[in-house]
């Protein structure tokens, strides 16, 4: 059960709220989100829910079956949508489209990187500076000094950035210059990290686990939303399994099952999905026909000369071309 407090909610009414929430032999969380209040109700009993909905500083109260109750659909009428400012917006019935190379290298590929996206009308950049590697002799990314000239660029351009925070003390370093805060695939369980990230206002984008199930992914997100922050977005990235054919095998499955299931935007990641450049476009064209509200993939000037994932990496050629099919692919199947 879900119970959306009033702004104005007096002391009173909320301790008459939750007192009568108990005596149905509910247990009662409070959260407090930078857009409003809820108290998330736990319990098995039935009732009938008039008991309730009378009662003075409620606004709405909705049954939720599911146990991430705050990003389920099943109580949000309308889709979440992410505003990141200057009219970009994530989850509005539009394809966004966020593309960069996977490492931020040096000043002239940021540039070289963003007139490739302006020229394509793409607003939002990726980008590591922070990159969690296999192998601790691979280039682990510029860190803080790199993303505030990044964002600088970025500033001038138009460009919106979205990056990956690793740790809890890299979220203070970082906030003033990102846009989106990404949780790659190796930390959507580093719970001390999405409890941190549900505390900033900023918008948070959390990949699927290497091995992570849907189910998995959506508890991930409702630590973050408990925690206080509703911006919020999901991403398919492709799971591991026993198939050795490809990096990851993309699960466009879960793309349609999330979006049944969440009311949170559904970002789709073919780079690393399948992880050979050649097969990027037809996974990425996939997940828009699946219902993706977004594709977010790697590219770089040259890629064989990349930092990192340069096997998964397109030319700007070939992003150019991947850009023009996903809006194709996108107006088509708004056409059925």
């Amino acid at each position: 059960m879900i119970i959306q407090l009033a702004p104005e909610v007096t002391a009173s009414e909320k301790e008459a709220i939750v007192a009568k929430i108990k005596s149905l032999e509910y247990k009662t969380t409070e959260v407090t989100t930078h857009k409003s209040r809820y108290l998330v109700g736990i319990g098995k009993k039935e009732f009938d829910i008039r008991q309730l909905g009378h009662m003075p500083g409620i606004v709405d109260i909705h049954r939720v079956s599911d146990d991430y109750k705050l990003v389920s659909r099943k109580w949000k009428v309308g889709r979440t949508q992410v505003e990141l400012g200057d009219g970009v917006v994530i989850g509005n019935g539009s394809l966004s489209i966020m593309a960069g190379p996977c490492s931020i290298e040096n000043e002239q590929q940021v540039r070289l990187t963003m007139d490739h996206l302006r020229q394509n009308n793409v607003r939002i950049m990726r980008g590591g500076v922070f990159k969690p590697r296999s192998s601790p002799y691979a280039f682990r990314g510029l860190g803080v000094e790199g993303l505030k000239m990044w964002y600088t660029l970025a500033r001038e351009a138009g460009i919106k950035i979205i990056s990956e925070v690793m740790q809890v003390s890299q979220i203070e370093a970082m906030y003033d210059y990102v846009d989106i805060f990404q949780v790659g695939a190796r930390n959507t369980q580093n719970f001390n990290l999405l409890d941190e990230l549900g505390k900033v206002d900023k918008p948070v984008m959390i990949k699927r686990g290497i091995s992570g199930t849907i189910e998995e992914l959506l508890y991930s997100a409702e630590y973050v939303f408990s925690a206080g922050n509703e911006k919020l977005m999901l991403c398919e990235r492709g799971i591991r399994t026993y198939e050795k054919a490809s990096r990851n095998t993309m699960d466009v499955n879960a793309i349609p099952i999330l979006k049944e299931k969440t009311h949170l935007p559904v970002i789709a990641d073919p780079s690393h999905g399948i992880g050979i450049r050649e097969f990027v476009e037809p996974v990425a064209l996939a997940a828009v026909m699946a219902g993706a509200d977004g594709i977010i993939y790697e590219t770089h000037q040259k890629p064989e000369e990349a930092a990192s994932d340069g096997q998964q990496t397109l030319d700007f050629d070939e992003s150019t071309r991947l850009i023009r099919r996903l809006t194709k692919a996108f107006e088509l199947k708004n056409s059925f």
